[in-house]
């Protein structure tokens, strides 16, 4: 009875929804990328593209290398989060759903008789079917295991459509074959400090002691992970919300210096709505622009808590009239170079009921203002109201997905008349990348 822990990962999300959503794309290599350039890569790519060595982060000229005869579409966030909701309805028929981990994957916690191994491979059993019941091209595979961790490891150790048991008496020579970054919580960063304390196998890191992973990771987050690998039950931490942004590569006709800013500002209109949204105010923001072979360029601005859209556009234009006055070069100038991602951010965030108003400043009608725009724009869809300096990069910048992070889409969509964004995309040829004839999702590179 040590199981506890049952973990579901839905196989190449992504790419698989397109695939259900389009039978054209069925049984064919599928590559999501998140604009039309060259100079992208693939966010997601279908099992058929993987057996060609195609991956998350691949670039798309490479991906063409790898795989000539490779489908890239656009990606549609709205739909990937139409379809994780009617998923999770799906699995909350077979059980209860502990929280969800990202887009395509979730955890549930086994109790009573469901810890029992042959009551627990029911239970994933009856998760495949309903995912099948979603649409027929879908597929997860699932773990089980006496934690979170080990469950969520074990998705990965048998794909696609898998179903890995762990159990006590499994561990921890059953994680043996894997390597140092299949595991949760080691990335690059880890992987190079644990190479420096000569590990370089997860048979020799599960053979350290508490202290020794606690002297590895500087601190207690190694003992936490000595008891993740053998099986001890954690209860998850909720963290608490400390900053609020988004990004966003750049596509080929947004990147000049006036369209980066441009876009940098419905970005943060955007955040902005969301800050609302969720009852913050924030303290600070910072603003990042990546550019094409030169460096990027960082500010960062403080100011009284405000959760006021005009405000945030003001301490924006402040930032940069900042570092033209340190007689920096601002990025964002006609003469720069090319920026090809942005990215801006809210910070030092406070509960809007637990912060102290501005004594000198009327915040009145600013709310008033706000609230109406988010109304209209919840309603009628983002951008149906937008400040004119969004002018000129209404199109760009559509909703993306982050890693922990299901999107709002009442607070995310574009308006454009109803019209799906996707379908107002710029078509691009397979050779040159440039604009051709009007949308068609099966020629548009």
């Amino acid at each position: 009875m040590s199981l506890r822990s049952l973990f579901v990962d839905f196989n190449s999300y992504f790419a698989s929804v397109e695939q259900q959503a389009d039978p054209a794309l069925r049984g064919r290599p599928v590559g999501v990328v998140p604009v039309m350039a060259q100079t992208t890569c693939c966010i997601a790519a279908s099992v058929e593209a993987k057996t060609f060595g195609v991956r998350t982060g691949t670039l798309v000229r490479d991906a063409r290398k790898l795989c000539p005869q490779i489908e890239l579409v656009l990606a549609q966030p709205p739909l990937y989060v139409d379809y994780h909701h009617r998923l999770k309805q799906a699995i909350e028929t077979c059980i209860p759903i502990a929280y969800v981990g990202s887009i395509d994957e979730v955890a549930c916690e086994l109790i009573g008789r469901e810890r029992t191994r042959a009551n627990a491979i029911a239970i994933a059993r009856n998760i495949k079917a309903a995912v099948r019941g979603v649409g027929d091209w879908l597929r997860c595979s699932i773990g089980i295991a006496p934690n979170h961790f080990l469950s969520k490891t074990a998705t990965d150790m048998q794909k696609p459509d898998g179903l890995v048991v762990l159990e006590d008496a499994d561990l921890p020579h059953a994680l043996y074959r894997l390597e140092l970054s299949d595991l949760c919580g080691i990335g690059p960063a880890m992987e190079q400090r644990l190479h420096a304390h000569g590990i370089r196998s997860v048979a020799q890191l599960c053979a350290l002691d508490a202290t020794a992973l606690r002297d590895v990771w500087g601190g207690i987050e190694g003992e936490r992970f000595f008891d993740a690998l053998r099986g001890q039950w954690q209860v998850r931490r909720e963290s608490a919300r400390a900053s609020l942004g988004h990004s966003h590569v750049l596509g080929p006709e947004w990147r000049t210096p006036a369209g980066a800013r441009a876009v940098l500002k419905k970005l943060l209109v955007k955040a902005a709505m969301r800050l609302r949204h969720e009852g913050y105010v924030a303290q600070a923001m910072s603003v990042r622009v990546r550019h094409l072979r030169a460096d990027a360029w960082h500010g960062e601005i403080r100011f009284d808590a405000t959760d006021d859209s005009r405000e945030f556009l003001r301490q924006f234009a402040r930032a940069l009239e900042q570092r033209d006055r340190d007689t920096l070069r601002l990025p964002l100038r006609d003469t720069s170079p090319l920026p090809l991602a942005v990215s801006v951010t809210l910070h030092r965030l406070q509960r809007r009921d637990e912060s102290t108003a501005c004594l000198f400043v009327d915040e009145t009608k600013s709310r008033a203002v706000n609230s109406v725009l988010d109304r209209i724009n919840r309603r009628y869809g983002g951008n149906t109201l937008y400040f004119g300096s969004m002018q000129g990069a209404l199109d760009a910048a559509p909703m993306r997905i982050p890693f922990s992070t299901i999107p709002n889409t009442q607070l995310e969509c574009d308006s454009e008349r109803g019209t799906p964004w996707r379908q107002r995309a710029r078509p691009f040829n397979r050779a040159g990348m440039q604009p051709t004839r009007p949308h068609n999702r099966n020629q548009m590179l």
